[in-house]
């Protein structure tokens, strides 16, 4: 379980990959983390479509990545669309895939479902579903250091690119009592429309130096990737010198990214 990983690591270091739109290209994907398990991750989570559509191919790759590379997968699972009997379905299915890490998630709604049936919701927190799963399974959960946009108060790592940011939101819970490791997720920004999609999303402010590098290699949409995978590597640096817990990179499926990352030091 990660939970033993993470008692016994000092720093933890993860990375996530996502199952393909189409399940054609489900090999492209255990392409990539046939690439990627050589840097070393101790977990690898797989995202999980908000309305279920790739729930199926989340258990088949967290059960690649567990089962034939001997590294610990973390299934991600939503509360969007997500009944009490598809629940029931889902734990099966990781207990007989021999699969113990759950990341529990509101999820984002649907496009395919109106905003009164997303509102409806059986699960309506992932608290809910946290509460739901039962015993024998280790919970990881999300947070914002920026608090999500749809929260009423500061609840809340998604990803973020101000590390001031997390290192403030990890002193708030500190001094509420709350002790549980925390992760940051860190996601390389290679477009310059990523970065509005990202914000969007995330409500994530975007530092000066990062905004600097987006505009100097605007027109070079190679040279503005690498500027953004080291800006990324700036931030994983500089967290590891704080003295995180651990740190998540969203790899996009991309193996050169997560080399990049990693090796970095």
């Amino acid at each position: 379980m990660i939970s033993d990983i993470l008692r016994q690591k000092e720093t933890i270091y993860s990375l996530e990959v996502f199952p393909p739109k189409k399940t054609d290209d489900v090999q492209l994907v255990y392409d990539a983390i046939d690439e990627m398990k050589g840097c070393d991750p101790d977990f690898i989570s797989v995202t999980y479509g908000a309305g279920g559509g790739t729930s199926k191919e989340t258990i088949a790759i967290a059960s690649y990545i567990k089962n034939n590379c001997k590294i610990e997968s973390l299934a991600h699972l939503t509360c969007a669309a997500l009944t009490e009997e598809a629940l029931c379905g889902y734990i099966d299915a990781m207990r007989s895939n021999g699969l113990c890490n759950i990341l529990v998630l509101r999820g984002d709604k649907p496009r395919d479902i109106s905003q009164e049936q997303f509102d409806s919701r059986y699960y309506k927190h992932a608290s809910d579903l946290a509460g739901a799963i039962g015993e024998g399974f280790f919970i990881a959960g999300a947070c914002y250091p920026e608090k999500h946009p749809d929260a009423v108060s500061m609840l809340t790592s998604q990803m973020f690119f101000d590390n001031e940011k997390f290192y403030r939101f990890t002193e708030m819970l500190e001094k509420a009592g709350i002790d549980v490791p925390v992760l940051a997720g860190i996601m390389p920004i290679t477009t310059a429309n990523q970065v509005k999609t990202m914000v969007e999303l995330s409500s994530a402010s975007t530092p000066d130096e990062l905004l600097k590098r987006i505009d100097k290699y605007r027109s070079s949409p190679e040279d503005l990737k690498k500027a953004g995978v080291e800006y990324a590597v700036m931030q994983k640096l500089d967290l590891v010198r704080h003295g995180v817990k651990g740190v998540h990179l969203y790899a996009m499926n991309k193996p050169d990214i997560a080399k990049t990352f990693f090796n970095a030091s």
